[in-house]
């Protein structure tokens, strides 16, 4: 049966999990470009979930995707990577429903440790399943989108953040899974006798 040490591993997993999710949310770094000139500078532009940020530009961020952008031919484009960011902030608030999971069924003693890991399982795999829908999106549209045909495009840091963070919540839920099944019971409970059985 699943024990405190087994839900504790899994809840610092967890946690882990949840600030590399919203590091990549608030990261404008999803998708970057880099060069280096012939005078040596290095020109950047990195795109995230909300905004766009470039070493050219004045002011050096703007909301992404821009309005000319999605006008001038690329609205799927647009409706996707809005789609993503509206499903990397899903997976935020599942993390919060996820979290209070974690609290309820820890703080609940023996019983509920043995009997909610179903429900602690589950949302973790929401979370893990959330997240690689939406780094599945982004690695699509990064090569197939005419946008990241010119050389020196890549998935930067926040994809990379996304993915660990989503494999890091499916594993959390293979343990709990696998603790329920594999690991003995815990003791602590005295049985007391039956008084019609005497």
């Amino acid at each position: 049966m699943t024990r405190l040490l087994v839900y504790s591993a899994a809840l610092v997993g967890f946690l882990a999990s949840t600030s590399m999710i919203i590091a990549s949310i608030i990261l404008p770094q999803w998708v970057s470009y880099t060069i280096t000139t012939s005078a040596g500078e290095t020109l950047t532009k990195t795109i995230g979930l909300h905004k766009s940020c470039s070493s050219l530009a004045d002011p050096p961020c703007r909301p992404f995707p821009y309005h000319d952008l999605c006008q001038s031919g690329e609205r799927y484009f647009c409706s996707m990577w809005r789609s993503v960011g509206f499903m990397a902030t899903l997976s935020a608030i599942l993390c919060l429903a996820c979290l209070v999971a974690f609290t309820v069924v820890m703080s609940g003693g023996k019983y509920k440790r043995e009997t909610g890991w179903p429900f602690v399982t589950v949302m973790l795999s929401l979370v893990a399943i959330v997240q690689f829908v939406v780094i599945a999106i982004v690695a699509y549209l990064y090569d197939h989108d005419d946008q990241f045909t010119v050389p020196g495009w890549h998935l930067d840091i926040s994809w990379i953040l996304s993915t660990v963070s989503a494999t890091i919540c499916a594993l959390a839920a293979v343990g709990l899974a696998a603790s329920a099944y594999m690991l003995p019971q815990e003791d602590g409970y005295d049985f007391l006798e039956d008084p019609l059985d005497s």
